[in-house]
């Protein structure tokens, strides 16, 4: 929503599931009044982005539409921007995922901590880990089983993890390779020096740098906006800013003295595609700069 402000945007919606008592979450309509949501409707999942994306009886048509979901949800955003009657989306935004690149300078217990905070969202999430180092694999590994079974969630995690992987390579250039050909949703790079790798960074949803920034930073404090890309939508796709809430009109202008210039050029590139009219559009006013015609249907008028 502070985006879509930011950038000018007149009415903001959201839709939001409502509880078991029916009743929304207090937390959630506090945060929509502060970031300044214009109308909260309790609904939520595949039906919600079919309500927003055509509009009800009580939900408004959006234009655009916005936000993370499950599988149901990404699949029914998909399918309402395939629609010409539908609605625009941010991007496929499904199940989380991390992946994170680790030598041997990074912490077992921090690399361990970072996998399960992303297993911990739901049974398909995915959580992966690539180093060069045997030992951290192994050592991240033991983490993880420790780590996991104090969790309230650890039933999801494990269900998340059983689809996770410890990928050993070479060198963390490989490494980089991989979560390129991969585009995560999450990159973290607990790495020596890890700024030295960033320019080598292609498709990531969100980069981590550094022993001491866990994704979990990025979810709730950071600053940037942490919708962002899955499903390798990332090597295509940017996370939502203010400029996914904005489009651009271009503009064009003529005077004759430029028509006379670049028109000809114009006037060939359409004989060379064949639109006739195309190329008539332009001819007819060079003709008419030619022979005064349009200064004398001017004057004639006056």
């Amino acid at each position: 929503a502070i985006p879509a402000r930011l950038a000018g945007c007149r009415e903001v919606v959201l839709c939001s599931p409502p509880r078991a008592d029916g009743t929304c979450d207090p937390v959630v309509l506090h945060a929509a009044r502060t970031c300044g949501v214009n109308r909260v409707f309790k609904a939520g999942g595949a039906q919600a982005i079919a309500a927003m994306a055509y509009g009800t009886a009580s939900i408004p048509r959006c234009d655009k539409l916005f936000g993370p979901g499950n599988a149901f949800v990404t699949e029914a955003k998909l399918q309402v921007a395939s629609d010409p009657q539908g609605a625009a989306i941010d991007m496929p935004a499904g199940p989380s995922e991390v992946l994170v690149i680790a030598d041997d300078s990074a912490d077992p217990a921090f690399v361990a901590a970072d996998l399960l905070s992303q297993a911990e969202h739901g049974p398909d999430s995915q959580v992966l880990l690539v180093s060069e180092s045997a030992s951290l694999l192994g050592a991240v590994e033991r983490e993880v089983e420790r780590q996991c079974a104090v969790l309230p969630r650890a039933a999801i995690a494990q269900q998340s993890l059983v689809y996770g992987r410890l990928i050993r390579v070479e060198s963390t250039a490989q490494a980089v390779e991989v979560s390129n050909r991969y585009a995560p949703e999450h990159l973290i790079m607990q790495v020596r020096d890890p700024r030295a790798w960033l320019g080598g960074i292609q498709s990531a949803g969100s980069v981590f740098l550094g022993h001491w920034a866990p994704e979990s930073l990025g979810d709730y404090c950071s600053g940037s906006n942490h919708v962002l890309p899955t499903c390798g939508w990332a090597r295509s796709c940017s996370g939502v800013s203010v400029a996914s809430f904005q489009k651009q009109v271009t503009v064009q202008t003529c005077s004759p003295g430029a028509l006379r210039r670049v028109g000809p050029c114009a006037a060939t590139l359409a004989a060379a595609e064949g639109l006739d009219a195309h190329r008539r559009a332009i001819a007819t006013r060079l003709s008419a700069l030619e022979g005064n015609a349009f200064g004398a249907r001017k004057r004639s008028a006056a």
